[in-house]
């Protein structure tokens, strides 16, 4: 097993990293954007260049574009399908040919992330009900709840110590608790699923280390372990819940696959938390940071919303995404051969001038904030975007009407992935609270 892993690892990053750091070093700016760790912290600038450079970039991997209409019409258009390992050029493909199957991930078929259609219609249509903006409005309730609760522990641990950590004790349990709830997983599994959660996001990204990629595998093959059980569970009590509807769809209807099933079943429990852990520390830095903007909201309850859009835009949870052309085709005037390979960069996107004036400045009140190309576009438009919306509405409106002092008590940590942009840590100071920020809704 170890031997097939490093044989895998080797074929699918190991090589792909090697030759990544000699384009870096030759000065290709694509390939600094896939592993140099100082664009990591800050990847604007490079952003910026690729921008500059026009509407689609030839860097040594890939195509890349940073300009908003491109990003747009690539995700919208029929003549690009998702950036599988098998249909990846040059070296990537003869990576995922030799490596074989490893774990069942977010990156590997048959992952909703990587279906074109008619798999990818399939498998939406199972779950799109569960997300439905009826069914999430009908969430807030509980959500607030939930967000209450968690506060009140948080101010507990925060009593006996000066700093606590607001990833691990509220932005990340928020949305894992939801989740769980929504799919009918058992709450109290909520650390364990952020932690397994955390491996499989590494898988995201290009060039792994060996053991970021052997950490990758195992956690996605434990949850996957789990789910099998999980799923045992469910056969001898059915309950009213979507990993329900997907076993009836597999067991009864013959619609799919066991590894659909399983892959499907992870991919809703990692993503219902994983963007939006990212959007509630974002945000809550960012406010934190910027104290006008957040006077601004504390004195204008009904901002929130579209706070959480400029807090999208600003600082996009999920960084950048691929698309293969499946076809000869053009895009932004420029001809786009059959398999080419464009690396789509959502967060320079939603900072582009031509679309956002003044796009490096941070604006709770910015007008078109909501242009914001965080959740995707067209078919593979993010299912649990209007969840995750709420999420950060709710989430950040409570923790600042609770804590409207709140502050940082030392640098927040960036979590190492590249594709998903968020903080593993943040550690603040509760400096005043009041006993319950219920009475700053409205409600």
């Amino acid at each position: 097993m170890q031997l097939r892993r490093r044989i895998r690892w080797l074929v699918r990053h190991g090589l792909i990293r090697r030759t990544v750091q000699r384009q870096m070093r030759a000065g290709d700016l694509g390939s600094r954007l896939m592993l140099d760790p100082a664009i990591r912290e800050d990847p604007f600038p490079s952003y910026d260049q690729i921008r500059a450079q026009g509407p689609l970039v030839r860097c040594d991997l890939a195509l890349f574009s940073a300009q908003h209409n491109v990003c747009e019409a690539v995700l919208r258009s029929p003549h690009f399908g998702q950036a599988r390992l098998d249909l990846l050029p040059g070296i990537l493909q003869v990576g995922a040919k030799i490596g074989g199957r490893g774990a069942l991930g977010p990156i590997e078929p048959p992952s909703m992330l990587v279906a074109d259609p008619p798999e990818h219609t399939r498998y939406r249509k199972l779950v799109t009900r569960a997300f439905s903006a009826r069914a999430i409005a009908a969430l807030r309730p509980r959500i607030e709840q939930i967000a209450e609760d968690l506060l009140d522990d948080m101010a507990s641990a925060a009593s006996g110590s000066s700093t606590v950590d607001l990833v691990s004790h509220y932005a990340s349990l928020l949305p894992a608790t939801v989740i769980a709830e929504i799919l009918g997983a058992p709450v109290q599994m909520r650390r364990q699923f952020l932690d397994w959660g955390a491996g499989a996001a590494l898988s995201l990204d290009v060039g792994l280390s060996y053991p970021d990629f052997r950490r990758s595998e195992l956690d996605i093959a434990a949850l996957h372990r789990w789910m099998l059980g999980h799923f045992a569970d469910i056969r001898r009590a059915p309950r009213d819940d979507v990993l329900s509807t997907l076993v009836t769809a597999h067991d009864q209807e013959d619609r799919l696959t066991s590894d659909e099933l399983s892959s499907i079943a992870m991919l809703l429990l990692a993503a219902g938390f994983e963007t939006t852990v990212n959007l509630l520390g974002n945000g809550a830095v960012l406010l934190m940071r910027h104290p006008d903007q957040l006077d601004l909201l504390l004195g204008q309850p009904q901002g929130w919303v579209n706070a959480v859009e400029e807090i999208l835009r600003y600082e996009s949870p999920v960084q950048r995404t691929g698309r293969v052309a499946n076809q000869d085709t053009e895009v932004a005037r420029h001809q786009v051969p059959a398999g080419s390979f464009i690396v789509l960069l959502l967060g320079g996107a939603n900072r582009d001038p031509a679309v956002f004036p003044d796009p490096h400045r941070f604006d709770v009140q910015r007008a078109n904030a909501a242009q914001n190309l965080a959740f995707s576009s067209g078919i593979h438009y993010c299912i649990g975007a209007t969840l995750a919306r709420l999420e950060g509405e709710v989430g950040l409106r409570a923790l600042f009407c609770r804590f409207p002092d709140i502050s940082l008590a030392d640098a927040p940590h960036r979590r190492p992935t590249r594709v998903l942009r968020g903080y593993d840590t943040i550690p603040v100071r509760l400096r005043s609270h009041v006993t319950s920020s219920i009475g700053h809704y409205g409600v």
